[in-house]
């Protein structure tokens, strides 16, 4: 694994210090030319409280990079506090990153400080941005402009000092044509935006994570396991529509079965040989039918190789195919599709 070597006699003390922090912290910022253009831009905003918009698909590292910019910024010694806003039931975002005081609703027997009260002195995280309802975002806009808010239920202002980076996998500019992420938030948010390639734009980093996963599930499980130059180069060639989250759980597969590379090799081979229809009679469909039935094919193919590759994570894999839970929920049960499918192509 590489990393940066810094000259101190070209650099001050104290960014080496911080820049071997956020080494440590984020070894695979430095292992491609996309990745080390973003950690010089963390560097440079470090010491700032600007505003940060991630965006990137599913998989690709926002968190990681959200936490580097954390550890390397003066409030590495404050909380960095994550709020994934997809993950909360709407009814309860509100209390959950505002907190509420007791009785403000049924269920409230208690006050309950929110998430930017715990992220106070420090960073916090507000994942799938995208997410938020509309009149939670005009709240969020408000409380952006001069960090001050009123618990749900109370009266009292609060005031708090973090750091907000945001984070999405969505088109933001065409959820805002679409009136569904308000736009004056979007520049509020938007100081600074990231945005981190799919891992298929970084291959050569492919082999860095490959080999670090493989000596941390190695140690973690008691296992011994080595990658054979042919499964490397072939994890290099792999498109991950998971990105390194994908990447990561198939080296844990690897690491745990015995037969996981051999699971791994099939599942090359099958990508490659493609789907093979079985023969039929002579065709008399029209051309409309045709398409139908081919887009019909092609979008169970889709399906099952994001819903394989995701381990059956559903929500990732209606973010990745940017369709509604429910859709994604609807199509499965279209398709008879279950865990157990396997593809046949």
């Amino acid at each position: 694994m590489s990393s940066v070597q810094v000259d101190s006699a070209d650099r001050p003390l104290v960014a080496n210090i911080r820049e071997r922090r956020l080494i440590d912290e984020v070894p695979f910022l430095d292992g491609s030319p996309q990745m080390r253009a973003i950690r010089t831009v963390i560097e440079n905003i470090a010491d700032t409280d600007a505003t940060v918009l991630m965006r990137g698909e599913s998989g690709v590292g926002k968190d990681v990079v959200a936490r580097a910019l954390h550890v390397a910024s003066e409030r590495r010694h404050g909380p960095f506090v994550k709020v994934n806003c997809a993950a909360i039931p709407p009814g309860l975002l509100e209390s959950e990153l505002f907190g509420h005081e007791k009785g403000a609703f049924t269920g409230a027997h208690q006050r309950k400080p929110g998430q930017f009260e715990y992220a106070n002195k420090g960073t916090i995280y507000l994942d799938e941005i995208a997410e938020l309802p509309l009149a939670l975002q005009a709240k969020l806009l408000h409380v952006l402009q001069d960090f001050r808010f009123c618990r749900v239920g109370g009266h009292g202002v609060i005031d708090v000092d973090a750091r907000v980076i945001a984070a999405t996998n969505r088109d933001l500019e065409h959820a805002m044509a679409r009136g569904e992420f308000r736009e004056d938030l979007y520049y509020r948010l938007n100081v600074v935006e990231i945005r981190i390639p799919p891992l298929r734009d970084r291959r050569e980093e492919i082999p860095l994570f490959a080999s670090w996963f493989l000596s941390r599930f190695n140690a973690q499980y008691g296992r011994k396991k080595r990658l054979s130059p042919e499964t490397m180069a072939r994890l290099t060639e792999q498109s991950w529509l998971g990105n390194v989250r994908e990447l990561e759980n198939m080296i844990r597969r690897m690491v745990v079965l015995t037969d996981g590379e051999q699971a791994f090799e099939a599942l090359v081979a099958r990508s490659r040989t493609g789907y093979a229809a079985a023969p039929g009679p002579i065709v008399t469909e029209s051309l409309r039918e045709i398409g139908r039935r081919s887009a019909r094919e092609a979008e169970r193919k889709a399906l099952v190789e994001v819903l394989e590759g995701l381990h059956w994570n559903r929500a990732e894999a209606a973010s990745i195919l940017k369709v509604s839970y429910k859709t994604l929920l609807n199509k499965i049960a279209e398709y008879k599709l279950t865990h157990s499918s396997r593809r046949q192509f």
